[in-house]
């Protein structure tokens, strides 16, 4: 098969061909890599129309509602498989034998506590400190403990970092929990999976024994699998920004989460919160319809469409299925809950809806999930940037294996001043 090839006229009846690379699936991708010696570059505000790295990791189609890590269907993966598991997939490539799983898992436990010294930074911060604060100052303090894996250049040194924040963030997002309600740090204990290690470490004390429940605790594993990796969106964007520099990783999965604190991309659950609770009752919900419909009306229903998933989010199937059973174990009496059921029933039958195909989505179910089991809304994000973590150390991981990586050094088109001579302070009128 011929190469592919883009011509570009540009001005002074001059061109230039670019090569046209194809993937294995998606659009095919002009490569512009060449054009800066005409002396031209791109202009794509946003990078929406730009592929930043190449990447074997997650493939999404968000017109057919396809989402994929590293070939495999999200819903497949949710229900058959575990974390853990998919930590390895999204690490290594493929899915791990039993024993590949039974080493991984317990590599990943032994790494779960964090270094005493540690506990003295949380004293630093106000206990009425948002938990996304705690979060993105603490794991970039992890590069002042953990010395012996910052070499950004040995392998061994990034596999072993890799390690430590998988297994690290669970315990650092339920200190951050703790720390702000005022109760004492909970110890891992290793013998509780991925999810119920987290479950323990957020709810437990130590006066008295913490019982998982396993259907609370299947409901945190998968929301955990639904928000591992989403391609490249702007925090994962950030860590493989930072990494490019050559930084530690810790430093780049900081630098990640507080990409994802923007309420533009990690707040949609935490919103999703604030709006039925704006709602308040089933009584109302006919009022705020209205208002969501009406084009001149600022309101608008959050975890309702999504801005890539132009059909269905193939997340939210799993995370609806998963909801009702969390719902019907825990039998919680909450008007907001109610709410929340009433406005799912509506946009699956509400013609609007439908021909808007404005269907709840992923971030929908899971924050009702979790404030089902006590979770507060604060911690909502800290739950999104743990489970985003493999993602982020996957690509990070994925960028430095690649030969040749170069720093990253977007241009830009500058409209300032030209050149101008500078003026004393007591001639400038």
């Amino acid at each position: 098969m011929a190469e592919l090839v883009a011509k570009l006229e540009l001005p002074g009846n001059d061109s230039i061909e670019l090569p046209v690379k194809q993937g294995t699936a998606g659009f095919d991708v002009i490569d512009i890599s060449k054009l800066g010696s005409k002396g031209y570059f791109t202009f794509d505000p946003g990078f929406l129309a730009t592929a930043s790295c190449e990447s074997a990791i997650t493939y999404i189609d968000g017109e057919k509602g396809i989402l994929l890590h590293r070939g495999y269907p999200i819903d497949q993966l949710a229900v058959e498989s575990n974390y853990l598991d998919l930590c390895y997939l999204l690490l290594y490539g493929e899915l791990p034998t039993k024993k590949q799983y039974q080493d991984f898992s317990k590599t990943v436990s032994m790494h779960t506590m964090v270094h005493e010294q540690l506990t003295a930074f949380f004293r630093g911060f106000r206990r009425d400190a948002h938990p996304m604060a705690m979060l993105c100052g603490v794991t970039g303090a992890l590069s002042a403990f953990y010395q012996d894996s910052l070499d950004v250049t040995d392998e061994r040194h990034r596999e072993v970092a890799a390690y430590r924040l998988i297994a690290k963030l669970p315990t650092i997002a339920a200190m951050c929990y703790k720390y702000s309600v005022g109760q004492p740090f909970q110890y891992p204990r290793n013998s509780l999976s991925y999810a119920g290690n987290f479950l323990q470490m957020m709810f437990g004390v130590p006066c008295e024994e913490y019982k998982v429940n396993p259907i609370v605790e299947r409901a945190m594993d998968r929301i955990f699998i639904l928000h591992a990796d989403h391609e490249q969106n702007a925090s994962t964007s950030t860590v493989r920004l930072a990494g490019s520099s050559g930084a530690n990783p810790f430093a780049c999965i900081a630098a990640g989460i507080a990409s994802l604190w923007g309420p533009a991309h990690g707040g949609a659950n935490e919103a999703c919160l604030k709006m039925l609770e704006e709602i308040g009752s089933v009584d109302r919900i006919p009022e705020f319809i209205e208002k969501a419909k009406d084009k001149n009306d600022p309101f608008r229903l959050m975890g309702f469409g999504h801005r890539v998933y132009k059909n269905f989010d193939p997340r939210a199937k799993v995370m609806r299925e998963t909801c009702h059973e969390v719902l019907s174990e825990l039998k919680i009496d909450d008007p907001l809950l109610d709410v929340a059921m009433e406005l799912e029933r509506i946009a699956l039958e509400d013609e609007y809806f439908i021909s808007k195909k404005l269907y709840p989505n992923v971030d929908f179910y899971s924050g009702i999930i979790m404030k089902a089991i006590g979770i507060p809304t604060s911690m909502f994000t800290v739950i999104f940037a743990l489970a985003r973590t493999v993602g982020w150390v996957s690509h990070w991981k994925e960028m430095l294996d690649q030969p040749g990586h170069k720093i990253s050094r977007p241009r830009q088109l500058y409209t300032g001043h030209e050149q101008r001579d500078f003026i004393p302070r007591d001639q400038r009128s």
